[in-house]
C-alpha cells in the first residue's frame, strides 16, 4: 500500500512538472524512485512505476525519456524473472505503439522484450509467439513490412501474416513475384518447424490474393510445389519429398536460397543429414540470419535483426540527478 501511495505521489508531481514543461525533472523523479524500489527489490512497484511513467512521457511526445524508462522496464522484467503474462505483454506492446518509429532505443527495447518473453516456455526460446504477433501488427500498421514479416514468422498467426504479405506484395512487389512472397514465407515457417502456421498462411494468401484466381492446382508452378510440399509433410514419405524437389527444380531455381530452406526442411521433417558445411557457403549464413540468428538446431533465442544504433539502459545505471520525492 505504501508503495502504491509513493507511485501515485510521484506521478502526480510528474504531471505537474509536465504541465509546466519541465520534462527532464519529471523523468528524473521517476528514475530516482525506481532505483529506490530496485535497491529494495520491490520489483512489482518498480515495474508499475516505470510503465506508467514511460506511458505518460511518451504520450507527451517525450520519446527519448519515455524510451529510457521503457528500457529500464524490460531490463527489470528480465532481472526480476517476472512471469510472462498477457497483461505484461500488452503493456510492452502499448509502449512500443507510443514510441516514435525512428526512436533508436526502440531496437534495444524490442530485443530485450523478446528475451524476457522467451523465459516462459522451453518452446518459446525465440520469443513468445503472441508477443511477436503483436509486434508484427505494429510494424505492419507502420508499413514497415520487412520487420512485420520477421515477427509474423515467429508467431502462430498464419492468416495475419498472409494478409500482411498480400498488402506487402501489392504495395511494393512486382506482379511476377506474387508466388515468391508466399513461397519464401512458407519455407521459412517450415524451417522453424511451424507446419500448421505455414499451411494457414499459404491457404489464406492463395485464397485472398486477387492475382491468384484458381487453385489448387494453380497456374503458377511454385504455388503447386508448396501445395504438394505441405501434403508431403503430412504423409511423411521421403521419396515423395525427393521427387517433388526434383520435378520442380526449374521453378525452385528462381531463388537460390530455396535449396538451403529445403535442405533444412529435409532434416527437420524427414531425418536427412545436413549437407557438408563447406557446401552451404553464403546461403547457409543467409538462412541463419533470415531466421533470426538461430544456431544449427534453430534453438537459440533470437532477436530482431534491425539496423541502427541503440541506447541500452540497464537496471544498474544510476540516476543523473537526485530529485526530492517527498
Amino acid at each position: 500500500m505504501a508503495g502504491s501511495r509513493g507511485i501515485e505521489r510521484v506521478l502526480a508531481k510528474c504531471e505537474a512538472c509536465i504541465s509546466d514543461g519541465n520534462f527532464y525533472e519529471a523523468h528524473q523523479m521517476i528514475r530516482t524512485l525506481y532505483f529506490r524500489y530496485s535497491g529494495q527489490q520491490k520489483y512489482a512497484e518498480a515495474i508499475d512505476l516505470l510503465y506508467r511513467g514511460a506511458l505518460t512521457l511518451l504520450t507527451h511526445n517525450q520519446y527519448g525519456s519515455g524510451a529510457d524508462l521503457s528500457l529500464l522496464l524490460v531490463d527489470t522484467l528480465n532481472k526480476s524473472c517476472t512471469p510472462v503474462t498477457d497483461e505484461t505483454m500488452d503493456r510492452l506492446v502499448h509502449l512500443l505503439e507510443k514510441m516514435d518509429p525512428d526512436c533508436p532505443e526502440r531496437i534495444a527495447y524490442i530485443s530485450h522484450a523478446i528475451k524476457w518473453s522467451s523465459s516462459s516456455d522451453i518452446s518459446h526460446k525465440r520469443g513468445h509467439p503472441d508477443l511477436h504477433q503483436k509486434f508484427g501488427v505494429i510494424f505492419w500498421h507502420e508499413h514497415n513490412y520487412p520487420q512485420a514479416r520477421y515477427h509474423y514468422l515467429h508467431s502462430m498467426d498464419g492468416k495475419g501474416c498472409a494478409a500482411m504479405l498480400l498488402e506487402y506484395h501489392v504495395q511494393q512487389g512486382y506482379p511476377s513475384e506474387v508466388d515468391l512472397f508466399i513461397t519464401q514465407a512458407v519455407l521459412q515457417y517450415l524451417c522453424l518447424k511451424n507446419k500448421t502456421t505455414a499451411a494457414d498462411c499459404f491457404k489464406a494468401y492463395t485464397s485472398g490474393h486477387p492475382a491468384i484466381k484458381t487453385g489448387p492446382p494453380y497456374v503458377m508452378p511454385l504455388l503447386n510445389f508448396i501445395w504438394f510440399l505441405l501434403l508431403a509433410l503430412e504423409g511423411g514419405k521421403l521419396t515423395v519429398f525427393t521427387v517433388l524437389c526434383e520435378k520442380y527444380q526449374t521453378s525452385l531455381s528462381r531463388d537460390p536460397s530455396y535449396k538451403e530452406y529445403l535442405d533444412r526442411i529435409g532434416q527437420v521433417f524427414f531425418g536427412l543429414p545436413p549437407p557438408p558445411a563447406a557446401s552451404q557457403g553464403f546461403f547457409g549464413n543467409f538462412l541463419q540470419n533470415i531466421l533470426g540468428g538461430l544456431d544449427e538446431d534453430f534453438d537459440s533465442p533470437s532477436t530482431p535483426s534491425m539496423s541502427g544504433s541503440s541506447h541500452s539502459v540497464t537496471a544498474n545505471s544510476r540516476p543523473e540527478k537526485v530529485i526530492d520525492l517527498d
